[in-house]
């Protein structure tokens, strides 16, 4: 692209004098702040692969982040087939959007498995069906990464609902119009993203870098406000100096530690124990103290009990499907009604005419087929709902 820097250029500009002392730094990001990046996208997308592993009920490992800076044909030549990206805006708490680009294949299988599939429905091209479930996808995603980040700076973030679009790379595209940042120098951050055994694959999160040293501030800010309130806390906590035990004779508010030294140094009389051995009712040194005695030293009462835990069975939990069903309730399904099939030659085809009869392979007054997304789910009746036709379910296939 014309005008563009080369990742070269770039990473020779870090490494210039005039990023050292600054005049550069108000476009490219510092170490510390590349560090940050990815320290925020790790915690991000580790809670966003929770919530996929709900979705498709398939274990999702995501990789440590990999962060650079990119441009557009960077990405171009990263992805050569077509590939969705997915656009994220951000409506409170932050200013500004991130984009994450999936790979064609990787869409397919995550829509059939939400779908209830094996994943292995990936013929024909992608749909607008799938489109709207890799939407609905990120958008549960992303949604737990806002609460995550929420958490982590101390404020509340809410996103959008996102858009997803199929961009062919290989074709003339007006990056602009699909996000302003595109169109210059940003952050890209590389994942390893594995789905089972079904994907093994490379996702990307594209940040602007402004709304990346934005991020960076607000966790920068977060942890100063954080240590102020950890000093401030530990010095109202800090006890005040006890007074050294003298060697006399035991006093009122007295540790039981010193008397018990005092009496061990002491001759051994009848009735009392020898040198190195506990006396009755005090705990030997060295030995730890347990309730009564602990209680007994610190002048207060000290409720010891056994923990307790719940016995882990090992398996995995089930029922997923029926319990985050929910989730994709809101995903449009096409719904067809098939009343016959036949075949016939190319000849006979191109004999058509209008008022030519085609007899189908199903006997008058037969139950008709009911297909969601090209598979057979039911079996109904023809009826008539004032002008239209409809459908009565007759069977629903198991």
């Amino acid at each position: 692209m014309d005008g563009a820097m080369s990742q070269e250029e770039i990473n020779a500009l870090l490494n210039s004098p005039a990023a050292a002392d600054g005049s550069e730094s108000q476009t490219l990001l510092t170490d510390n702040e590349k560090d940050a990046i990815g320290e925020i996208a790790n915690i991000s997308m580790g809670t966003a692969a929770t919530t996929l592993f709900s979705l498709v009920n398939r274990k999702v490992d995501i990789s440590t982040p990999v962060v650079a800076f990119a441009n557009w044909g960077d990405i171009c030549d990263a992805y050569e087939r077509p590939c969705v990206f997915i656009r994220i805006g951000y409506t409170v708490g932050l200013d500004g959007s991130n984009i994450l680009v999936l790979k064609e294949h990787d869409v397919k299988v995550i829509t059939d498995l939400m779908m209830g599939g094996d994943g292995s429905n990936t013929d024909g091209e992608i749909t607008e069906l799938h489109l709207s479930a890799i939407s609905e996808a990120m958008n549960q995603m992303m949604g737990s990464a806002a609460t995550s980040l929420s958490s982590m700076l101390n404020k509340v973030i809410d996103i959008s609902p996102p858009v997803a679009d199929l961009i062919d790379l290989q074709q003339t595209v007006d990056e602009s119009a699909i996000d302003e940042f595109l169109a210059g120098e940003f952050v890209k951050i590389s994942f390893k993203m594995e789905i089972g055994d079904i994907v093994n694959s490379e996702i990307m999160q594209l940040y602007p870098i402004s709304f990346a040293k934005e991020m960076c501030a607000n966790v920068t800010e977060t942890m100063e406000e954080d240590t102020k309130s950890t000093v401030s806390s530990g010095q109202q906590m800090t006890p005040e100096p006890q007074p050294t035990p003298q060697a006399a004779p035991q006093n009122m508010g007295q540790p039981m530690m010193a008397a018990a030294s005092q009496q061990m140094m002491q001759q051994p009389m009848m009735g009392q124990p020898m040198m190195g051995q506990p006396m009755m009712g005090q705990p030997m040194m060295g030995q730890p103290m347990m309730g009564q005695e602990m209680s007994q030293m610190y002048g207060q009462q000290v409720n010891v009990q056994p923990a307790q835990f719940q016995a882990f069975s090992g398996n995995m939990p089930v029922g997923y499907g029926p319990e985050n069903i929910d989730l994709i309730m809101d995903v449009p399904l096409e719904v067809t009604v098939e009343l016959g099939r036949t075949s016939k030659s190319i000849k006979e085809i191109l004999d058509f005419t209008p008022g030519t009869i085609i007899e189908l392979n199903r006997i008058a007054g037969e139950p008709i087929d009911v297909l969601v997304n090209g598979k057979f789910v039911a079996k109904g009746e023809v009826v008539i709902i004032e002008e239209s036709y409809g459908i009565r379910i007759t069977e629903i296939i198991k």
